[in-house]
C-alpha cells in the first residue's frame, strides 16, 4: 500500500499558524456582520442577555406587522430603529405642498424611544391643575399664559387674572389617575366606521373617547355606539360646545389648546366637566387630537383599543363618517405609526378590514417581552445601566415638588349659572383613592402617591413630579 507524503516537520508550525490566521479571519467577519445589524449594542450593552432581547424583541414587532399590517413590512436598521415599508404599488395620492412631493412609502422609526415614550404615559395625567402650575418652575408666570387667549402679555404678571380665566377649568389635582379605568375605546371620525357594525361592542367599555363634533345618536348607534364619557375637542370646535354635549350632561370636555373668554362664558352655563389638556406635542409620527386621544386613554386606562382611525389599505380620500369626503388625503404615515403603537402593546386597532379577518392580537409581543424591550431601551437611550432607579417610574422626573395642601379649591367661578352649580360637574375631582378600582389603588401607592405630569414636549427625562401630603 502506498503510504501519503510526509509533511516535513519544519514546515507544521506554518500550516498550524495560517489555520488560525483563519479562523481569525471569519469570526472578524462574522462580528462585522452582527454589528451591521445592531452596531452599537457591544458598545452599549452591558450583558449578552441585553442584546439577545433587543434583537429577539425586534423579531417580534417584524412578526406583528406582517400579521396585522395588511401589507406593511418591518425591518431593523440598529438595536433601535426600525424601517416600515408599504408594498411596491401602494396608492400615495396626499401631496405635500411645502416639500412638494407625495407621501412616501416608507417610515423609519425609533423603537427605544417610541417604547420609553408611550410607557411613561402609563404612569402620568394628561390634565392641567393648579398643582402642577404651583410645582412647575415658572408655571403660573410663563406657562399659564401660554393656555389663555387674548391674554394681552406672553406672561401673568397679574398672577390673579390669570386664575380668574383659568379657574373654571383648573381642578386642584388629577381628576383622572392611571389604571382608573379597565378598558377604554378611543372612537377617531373615519368614514370607514360605516362599513362595520363596531357600536355595541365599543359601548362595552368601560370609558369611551370621542373627538371634536362626531356626532353620537340612533342615525349611527350602530357603528358608532352611544356611549359618551369623553370628549376632546380643539379650539374651533370649543366655540361651539354647548351643541357638541347636548343631550349629554356628564361627558368630560377636554380642550387640547387655549381656554377662551368665550369659552369660559359658555361653560358657566354648562353641567359638563372641563378641563384643558395637559401632554406633549408631537413632532413626528401620526399627529392630532386622534393622538392627543391615546394619550389620555392610556394614561387612565389598562386597555386602549381604537376605532375609527383609517388604518385599511385602498383609501384616496379623507373621509369622516358624518360628512362628505375630502380629497386629496392618504394617511400612510398616520397608519404606520399606529401599527407600530399596536405592535409595541399600546393600543388595539379594530377597522373593517380587520373585523372580517377575523383579526386577533396573538402576535403582538407579550407583556413580559415588551417591559424587557423597555428596560434595554433605557439603557442604550437614557442612562448607564448603573443609574440608580434606571427603568423606574422616577428616574425621568426632572422636577420634584411636595403638594401644598391636602386637596385645593375644586375648579368653577362665583359668577356660574345656577344650572353648573347645581350639577355634578365637580364630582371627578372630589373622588378619594379608596372610591377607585382595585388597580388603581395598587398602582397608585405602587408611585408612592406620587403624582407625574409631563413637562415640555416628547422629552423623556422632563417630568414634573409631586409627592401627596396625604393619599387622596
Amino acid at each position: 500500500m502506498r503510504s501519503g507524503k510526509k509533511v516535513p516537520i519544519g514546515t507544521r508550525p506554518v500550516l498550524l499558524a495560517s489555520a488560525f490566521l483563519s479562523l481569525l479571519v471569519l469570526a472578524i467577519v462574522l462580528f462585522v456582520n452582527q454589528m451591521r445589524l445592531f452596531p452599537r449594542d457591544f458598545r452599549n450593552l452591558t450583558f449578552r442577555a441585553d442584546y439577545s432581547a433587543m434583537r429577539s424583541f425586534h423579531r417580534d414587532v417584524q412578526q406583528c406587522v406582517a400579521t396585522n399590517g395588511l401589507g406593511l413590512s418591518a425591518f431593523s436598521l440598529n438595536e433601535c430603529e426600525m424601517v416600515f415599508k408599504y408594498p411596491e404599488g401602494t396608492n400615495s395620492s396626499w401631496y405635500n405642498q411645502q416639500f412638494k412631493t407625495y407621501e412616501p412609502l416608507e417610515y423609519r422609526f425609533d423603537i427605544c424611544e417610541t417604547l420609553l415614550l408611550w410607557e411613561q404615559y402609563r404612569n402620568v395625567t394628561t390634565i392641567l391643575t393648579r398643582e402642577y402650575l404651583d410645582a412647575r418652575p415658572d408655571g403660573w408666570l410663563k406657562y399659564a399664559a401660554q393656555r389663555i387667549a387674548q391674554l394681552g402679555s406672553d406672561k401673568c404678571y397679574n398672577r390673579s387674572k390669570c386664575e380668574e380665566e383659568l379657574q373654571l377649568v383648573l381642578p386642584p389635582k388629577p381628576p383622572f389617575l392611571p389604571r382608573q379605568f379597565a378598558t377604554c375605546a378611543v372612537v377617531g371620525n373615519s368614514g370607514d366606521l360605516l362599513k362595520a357594525e363596531f357600536g355595541k361592542e365599543i359601548d362595552t367599555h368601560d370609558a369611551v373617547i370621542r373627538d371634536n363634533e362626531a356626532p353620537v345618536n340612533e342615525k349611527y348607534a350602530k357603528h358608532v355606539g352611544l356611549k359618551r364619557d369623553f370628549r376632546i375637542i380643539a379650539r374651533g370646535v370649543a366655540r361651539n360646545m354647548k351643541e357638541v354635549v347636548k343631550g349629554a350632561a356628564d361627558e368630560v370636555l377636554i380642550i387640547k389648546s387655549l381656554i377662551h373668554r368665550d369659552f369660559n362664558t359658555m361653560i358657566k352655563d354648562l353641567p359638563n366637566p372641563v378641563y384643558l389638556f395637559q401632554g406633549v406635542v408631537f413632532r413626528r409620527g401620526a399627529k392630532g387630537t386622534g393622538v392627543k386621544s391615546i394619550e389620555l386613554a392610556l394614561s387612565m386606562c389598562d386597555k386602549v383599543d381604537i376605532y375609527g382611525f383609517t388604518v385599511d389599505p385602498g383609501y384616496t380620500e379623507w373621509t369622516r363618517y358624518f360628512s362628505s369626503p375630502r380629497k386629496g388625503h392618504n394617511p400612510l404615515q398616520g397608519r404606520a405609526y399606529y401599527q407600530l403603537l399596536e405592535c409595541l402593546g399600546v393600543i388595539r386597532i379594530h377597522s373593517p378590514l380587520r373585523d372580517e379577518r377575523k383579526q386577533n392580537w396573538e402576535s403582538v409581543p407579550s407583556r413580559q417581552a415588551i417591559l424587557s424591550a423597555h428596560q434595554v431601551a433605557w439603557k442604550l437611550r437614557r442612562q448607564p445601566a448603573n443609574h440608580p432607579d434606571s427603568v423606574g417610574p422616577f428616574s425621568a422626573c426632572k422636577v420634584w415638588a411636595r403638594a401644598k395642601a391636602e386637596r385645593g379649591p375644586l375648579s368653577g367661578s362665583p359668577d356660574m349659572s345656577r344650572l353648573r352649580r347645581e350639577s355634578n360637574y365637580s364630582r371627578w375631582e372630589k373622588l378619594q383613592i379608596k372610591d377607585l378600582r382595585k388597580a388603581a389603588q395598587s398602582h397608585h401607592k405602587a408611585l408612592k402617591n406620587t403624582n407625574l405630569y409631563k413637562l415640555d414636549g416628547n422629552k423623556l427625562d422632563d417630568l414634573v413630579c409631586i409627592k401627596q401630603r396625604t393619599s387622596r
